[in-house]
């Protein structure tokens, strides 16, 4: 007899904060591939990369790696500018942004 989702549910009960977790480890990762694909795209090693900016190798695969919240903004910016891009920092609040930079 096939079991219906609510009983399975109520047999193996959803903790909601470690899918959250879970979530938010994953997008971190995506994140940081698309930053992988975006320098690979235009044609640079990290090391090409890093010379560029001014940081280290290893600083260039932290950044890939997901690891931003001990980046240096103006790290950030000069990765964005290598590839071609710009960096953009918003304000957010309820519906309001803010752009700062």
């Amino acid at each position: 007899m096939a079991m219906e989702l609510n009983d399975f549910l109520a047999k193996h009960p959803v903790d909601r904060e470690n899918v959250e977790a879970h979530k938010q480890r994953m997008l971190a990762e995506v994140r940081a591939f698309r930053l992988r694909e975006l320098r690979e795209e235009a044609g640079l090693t990290q090391q090409q990369l890093a010379d560029r900016i001014g940081v280290s190798q290893r600083q260039v695969s932290k950044i890939e790696h997901g690891d931003l919240d001990n980046a240096k903004v103006g790290t950030i910016r000069g990765y964005f500018e290598a590839v071609g891009g710009d960096l953009a920092l918003e304000y957010v609040t309820g519906d309001a942004r803010i752009q700062v930079a």
